[in-house]
């Protein structure tokens, strides 16, 4: 199929301009791979707003991105790379699942606040693309166990509902794993929160 595209961009060029700017970032080492292409046509499409494109590949561009796949595959360093290709009012930042629960030990509940609508006091949420979903642990503040990502997730929900506001993740937690770690609730959420791209399981470690 990904030979198929009929769309205005090149997106062998694309993937040629974003190899390079890995190359900047991460060192010479960096390199999408052949067999990564299917992935890389979705997220270019999603990202580039190219309707057709996301039409023949059923990306709802109202819809965030939630990118799966097995650790090392790349999925940080693609949705890093990402940031270059959206235009301004679609811009987003990526926060690592950990630093916020972090985060949350040190400041409690206002956290979530921060992440679900925005800082304090600020009336624009922002879009964010949660990194690495399931690395961060239930949280204790002040002997209150919290699942911090699960209240996160659903109050953007409720922001995507009310106010079109995207949110964007990754993870290398199957559907399975997810509902087990945040519950059913946020499991069926993400379905409508988020377009899934999935890697392959056997997609290869990178950092090997």
């Amino acid at each position: 199929m990904e030979k198929e595209i009929k769309s205005h961009y090149s997106y062998t060029e694309v993937i040629n301009w974003l190899e390079a700017k890995g190359v900047e970032l991460y060192g010479n080492h960096f390199k999408i791979i052949e067999t990564d292409y299917p992935i890389m046509y979705k997220l270019i499409a999603y990202f580039l707003k190219d309707e057709p494109t996301c039409f023949q590949y059923g990306i709802n561009l109202n819809k965030g991105i939630l990118l799966t796949g097995p650790i090392g595959c790349g999925k940080t360093s693609l949705m890093n790379l990402m940031k270059y290709l959206t235009a301004t009012e679609h811009k987003f930042f990526v926060k690592p699942c950990r630093d916020i629960s972090f985060e949350f030990i040190q400041d409690g509940y206002q956290i979530i606040h921060k992440y679900s609508k925005g800082k304090l006091y600020e009336a624009d949420p922002r879009t964010i693309c949660f990194d690495d979903l399931g690395t961060e642990n239930n949280l204790k503040y002040y002997g209150n166990e919290c699942n911090v990502m699960a209240e996160i997730l659903l109050s953007r929900y409720d922001l995507f509902i009310s106010k079109k506001l995207q949110t964007h993740i990754t993870t290398n937690l199957s559907a399975t794993e997810i509902e087990k770690q945040y519950g059913n609730r946020v499991r069926s959420r993400l379905r409508e929160l988020c377009n899934l791209i999935a890697f392959d399981n056997e997609a290869k470690d990178k950092r090997k």
